[in-house]
This record gives structure tokens, sequence and C-alpha cells, in this order.
């Protein structure tokens, strides 16, 4: 079921101008636009929505959602569990002041400031944040990738979608072969073609690497089995022979 504008915003409490900027900084493309510039969105939208509110509860700016976003490794579900943790923190210390509030409304004297303490969530706001920007942000791939992205469209964003799943689907496609099959290999000059072009200098090593990181890393093993099971597996193993020639 596809919604407008100004009923997404009302489900979610986004205001219509935010929707209308993410969608120009190309982190958050309706599913349709029509020639009136009307905007409709999906569920898919919504996941992405969610997913862009939870890395700015995380306090990254719109410029390093969009990096991160634009990364085709990004783990969404390590995403969530990151920001679980910090609301349940965030839970606990509410829960302490109401608590406390009670305490005082009871007509108790007391002096307890652990309450008020935001250490712990700021802390684990600060772990989360460095962790992120290790993986994505101190690096030159991420600052390539934020010099070329940052000038995209809502159309280019949709193009490189686009273009990015029928590689994932053309390896699915081909997931019979054998990985040192010309189609396969041709699928992972591709795949480091597409990454090169849309957002930074993918080498053989990197390559290599982010083969290695696909079925190493559970987070984005997971991430690339959605599109098939083993798929993860598939494509590290032919960017090995790819790589290792």
């Amino acid at each position: 079921m596809k919604m407008t504008v100004k009923e997404v915003a009302n489900l979610t409490g986004v205001s219509v101008r935010t929707l209308h900027y993410y969608h120009r900084e190309g982190i958050l493309i309706p599913c349709e636009v029509t020639e009136n510039k009307y905007r409709y969105y999906d569920a898919t939208n919504l996941e992405q929505l969610q997913n862009i509110l939870f890395l700015r509860e995380l306090d990254f700016s719109i410029q390093e959602i969009k990096g991160i976003l634009a990364d085709p490794n990004y783990d969404e579900m390590d995403s969530f569990k990151k920001q679980r943790h910090l609301l349940q923190l965030k839970r606990n210390r509410l829960d302490k002041l109401i608590a406390l509030l009670d305490q005082k409304l009871q007509g108790e004297e007391t002096m307890n400031f652990k309450p008020f303490d935001m250490k712990e969530i700021e802390e684990n706001q600060r772990k989360y944040q460095k962790e992120t920007q290790e993986r994505w942000g101190n690096t030159d791939a991420y600052h390539q990738s934020e010099q070329k992205t940052k000038g995209y469209t809502p159309e280019n964003w949709a193009a490189i979608h686009n273009e990015t799943e029928a590689i994932y689907a053309s390896f699915v496609a081909n997931m019979d072969k054998d990985t040192a099959d010309p189609i396969v290999q041709d699928l992972v000059v591709q795949w480091q073609n597409n990454i090169t072009k849309h957002y930074y200098n993918c080498t053989n090593e990197i390559l290599a690497g982010l083969g290695l990181m696909y079925v190493h890393d559970d987070r984005f093993k997971e991430n690339i089995d959605e599109h098939a099971t083993g798929l993860a597996q598939f494509m590290s193993d032919a960017i090995g022979i790819y790589t290792a020639k």
C-alpha cells in the first residue's frame, strides 16, 4: 500500500519538510514520484525511514548517514541492536527518575543525584559512533564515497539501487555455476566497477577484503544472504578467485 508524504508524516511524526529534505539528500527515495511531483512511499520506504531515525538518535549527521547507507555492506540489524541497547539504558534512567519523583511526592527527603547521571548513555553513544566511524568514516574509501555521493539526486540514488540489485539478482541466478565460471567472474567485475563508479576506488586489495568480510562477519553475511541463502559465500569465493589472478 502506497502512502502520500502527508500520510507518512502523520504516521511517523516526521514533518513533511523533513521528508522532502531526506528525499533531496538522497537517503529516502519515495517509491514513486508522479509528473505532478507527488511523492508516494511504500513499506520499504518506512523501513528505510526507521533506519535513518535510528542513526539520527546516534547523533550522526545527514552527510554521515548518507555515507553509511551508501556502503553496500551496511548492516542495519547491527544498528538496530545497538539502538535497542541505548533505548534500554535511557528507559532505565527514566524509571529511576520517576522513582525519585515518587519519593519526593511522598514527602521523603533525598539527595540522590544518581538518576540524573547520563554518563553510561553518553559513553555507549560515543562507543557506537566510534565503531561506525572506524568502519566507515576514517578511510579513504569513505571520504571518496562522501565526495561522490553528496551531489547525487534522488534519481541518481534510485538508479544506483536498481543497478546494485540487478547485480545481486544475476549472482543469485548463476549460483548453480562454478565460481570460476567466466559468467560469474564477469559479475565480480561488474560488482567491483559498481562500487568504484558510485562510491570509491575499489581496488583488488579492497575487493579481496570485502570478500572475506562477506563470510567472516556474521552481520554482513546475514545481510547478503537475505537475497539468497549461501550468496555471501558464493560471492566471497568468486571474489577470491578473481583477486588471486
